[in-house]
């Protein structure tokens, strides 16, 4: 009997809409001059490993009638071709640009008549590096019975090793008669499947009731001459188009703030969120009344009986709170996050950051899938932004020779939430990826540039730095570029927004 989809999956992709495509996204860069890296050697690498996670080699089956849930069913047309591709930016290739590539890429939505996955090597990219571009969608990565295969394409040693791939048969799909009798079945051994399918069902013909009186709302709104009500910054209507912002920092500087004002490099982490956060809105010229705090989601790792098992030996759980923006003083807004973990940190289920940083693999891809599913399920208790650090190994990996330099996470939008911000720390440097919508927010390149100088403002409270310019009056020019700055003082290269 094949494996039914669960109700929390099931919501999922129920959910998911031509606006918010529901798949997570990591882009790693490489060096391989020497080693050789290319498409060819990527595919046989994923025909070696990808044995270890046989969901990506199945597809999704709808019951006849809708009776029950989907099913899991082997794909029996299953083409690796397909799903490992070849893409390239004109010579020498800059961050831009692949940025901008990255933001098509992530825009549109996966395919749901195949495995829900796909992979670009990016050529090109000055200095003679290459990319890799992985999305898949939330529900085929839970933790639980499937990993993301990013995490199995990396060693710790840049001699490629063979783990030897499976001779794989798919087995025949069920018929649709098999399916029914399946669900008949379920229905009488499990009651739980018949309030699941209703669930199902009810919820996506309520979603797409709540689409349709929101397109009419509109409709009618424009023929009376009434402009949309302005929902601020981190709210409001999401386009179909991503804007993909990476930012680049060094571990050590969070290391030197936490050494001198305690607490953890996560909180450091979230203060200089808060900051760049704060910097950006004032840019914009927000005003930050409606802002003196912003509630952020924060996704963490427990040890937690009553949550669900995963197969990284830890539970993700949601973690609320409150990014202070509207307070000036960068060690403040640090005390003031460091706080509001003191809790979690106090109940004895918080996980070690060296331990989640020494699991097989490389775990970090896999625990941004799994916060993105738990920001997803949290999206109705009316946060504003969520926020996932994940700590990663501090030693280099390798693909097939080819040593991983960079790893930015790419979160997927939730409705009404036009920005989302992933962290992952791996081998001395610390990698934003910041999600925003195309439309909604054109200047998210300029929260890159402030979150490299809310960390340059606290590095000056541990250095004895000198005193800021004052923020916050917008400069000419079409690129919307950061309003102040340090005078005499050059930008540090470590933390462009590329």
């Amino acid at each position: 009997m094949s494996e039914r989809l669960r109700p929390r999956d099931l919501a999922l992709l129920a959910e998911e809409t031509p606006t918010t495509p529901a798949h997570n996204a990591t882009v790693e860069i490489f060096e391989c001059a020497e080693s050789g890296f290319d498409h060819d050697r990527l595919v046989e690498l994923i025909r070696d490993r990808i044995s270890f996670v046989p969901r990506y080699r199945q597809r999704l089956q709808q019951v006849p009638g809708r009776v029950a849930n989907p099913v899991w069913v082997d794909d029996e047309h299953f083409d690796l071709a397909y799903h490992v591709r070849r893409s390239a930016l004109p010579r020498p290739g800059t961050q831009d640009q692949l940025r901008e590539l990255v933001g098509r890429i992530v825009s549109r939505p996966l395919d749901r008549t195949r495995p829900l996955w796909e992979i670009y090597l990016v050529e090109g990219l000055a200095g003679g590096r290459v990319a890799l571009l992985s999305k898949a969608h939330q529900v085929l990565v839970d933790g639980v019975d499937t990993v993301d295969l990013g995490q199995l394409l990396l060693d710790v040693h840049p001699e490629p090793k063979v783990l030897g791939g499976d001779e794989w048969m798919p087995q025949r799909g069920p018929s649709s008669a098999a399916m029914l009798l399946d669900a008949a079945r379920d229905s009488l051994t499990d009651p739980r499947t018949v309030l699941d399918t209703a669930r199902g069902t009810t919820g996506s013909l309520l979603r797409a009731a709540e689409a349709t009186a929101g397109t009419a709302g509109r409709v009618v709104g424009g023929l009376a001459g009434r402009s949309p009500q302005r929902a601020g910054a981190l709210g409001g209507p999401l386009s179909q188009q991503r804007r993909i912002v990476t930012v680049e920092t060094r571990l050590e500087d969070y290391r030197k703030v936490r050494d001198v004002h305690g607490g953890t490099v996560n909180d450091v982490i979230l203060a200089t969120v808060t900051g760049g956060l704060r910097t950006w809105l004032m840019a914009r010229d927000e005003s930050l009344r409606g802002f003196r705090r912003i509630r952020a989601v924060v996704p963490v790792s427990v040890i937690d009986t009553e949550l669900e098992a995963t197969s990284l030996g830890s539970q993700i759980a949601a973690h609320y709170v409150d990014l202070p923006v509207g307070e000036a003083s960068p060690v403040v807004r640090l005390h003031q996050v460091s706080y509001s973990f003191q809790a979690h940190k106090e109940t004895g289920r918080g996980v070690a950051a060296n331990r989640l940083a020494g699991i097989a693999g490389f775990a970090p891809t896999t625990f941004h899938a799994i916060g993105s599913r738990v920001a997803a399920r949290e999206v109705r208790r009316g946060y504003q932004l969520s926020v996932t650090n994940v700590p990663g190994p501090q030693s280099a990996l390798y693909a097939a020779g080819a040593r991983m330099v960079a790893s930015y996470p790419v979160h997927p939008l939730v409705q009404g939430h036009p920005l989302a911000v992933g962290v992952t720390s791996y081998d001395g440097g610390v990698y934003y990826g910041i999600t925003a919508d195309r439309d909604q927010l054109p200047d998210a390149d300029l929260l890159g540039t402030c979150i490299t100088e809310a960390l340059d403002e606290l590095l000056d409270t541990v250095n004895g730095g000198r005193t800021r310019a004052r923020r916050g009056r917008r400069t000419s020019g079409a690129t919307g570029a950061a309003t102040s700055g340090t005078p005499n003082r050059p930008a540090r290269p470590r933390g462009s927004s590329s």
